[in-house]
């Protein structure tokens, strides 16, 4: 396993119970007890995590992680949910798409599609977004027109956020918005952790025909910090076969079309 693997793996550790050891992270990730130190010596210095004796607990960032230290936690599901997702999309439309790692799937899902690629006239796929790593995704593997909201980068989602980007999206008109959230609830709707990321996705929410919210089953019936909008606005949830019944029916008592890939 490479440094940067490691990384990962500790930081996935801290984020699930808060606190670890050097010795059960040497144990867990089959290292020694010096490459642990050392790791965490380096992940402290970057402020990822706080370094205490004998180990290491989480920080508030921990609870965020920054894009590029995710591992691919729930990859299988989300890949599916992408190809789900992208499936909604018809040729010709105008699509915003929003940061994280949800949504990369849906842009991979996307680019890859013969019929969104074409170079015909009036055929062709424009995407919306604020995340970096979204439209170099869809640069580098599509002929898609992508038009990239302003603001400035979050480091961790790779997100342009505030009233640079706001005003770009004021001015269009999106057939639908497929948005990554971090927690749906049936009653409380969809949130993300920072405010910047919920505030630029409100506006997207607010300037789409349709809204649809691409979520595993683990950001189902979980709360964040920033309202992205109610569950009345949401028309469709796509996400994996490990939601909760109780949870598919109480979205779909709400009037959500739940999509379950």
């Amino acid at each position: 396993m490479d440094r940067y693997a490691r990384w990962n793996a500790l930081l996935e550790m801290l984020t699930d119970s808060g606190r670890v050891s050097v010795e059960e992270a040497a144990g867990r990730l089959d290292v020694s007890q010096a490459t642990i130190r050392r790791d965490f010596d380096q992940l402290a210095q970057q402020q990822m995590i706080t370094r205490t004796r004998g180990g290491a607990v989480a920080n508030g960032v921990s609870y965020d992680l920054p894009l590029r230290y995710k591992t691919a936690k729930h990859s299988a599901e989300k890949q599916r949910i992408g190809a789900a997702a992208a499936a909604l999309v018809a040729p010709g439309t105008v699509v915003g798409l929003n940061g994280g790692t949800t949504s990369t799937e849906v842009a991979r899902a996307l680019a890859v599609r013969p019929d969104l690629n074409t170079s015909a006239e009036g055929a062709q796929l424009t995407v919306v977004t604020n995340a970096l790593n979204i439209a170099n995704e869809l640069l580098v593997r599509s002929r898609m027109k992508v038009v990239v909201a302003g603001g400035v980068v979050r480091p961790k989602s790779f997100e342009l956020v505030g009233p640079l980007g706001g005003a770009l999206l004021r001015e269009v008109t999106l057939d639908v918005a497929l948005l990554g959230v971090d927690a749906l609830d049936p009653q409380l709707g969809a949130a993300a952790h920072h405010e910047g990321e919920a505030a630029m996705n409100n506006l997207m929410v607010a300037r789409a025909k349709r809204v649809v919210i691409i979520a595993d089953s683990s950001k189902l019936g979980g709360h964040a910090f920033a309202r992205i909008c109610p569950v009345e606005r949401v028309e469709t949830l796509v996400t994996d076969s490990g939601a909760a019944p109780e949870l598919v029916d109480a979205f779909r008592a709400a009037g959500v079309t739940v999509i379950c890939a």
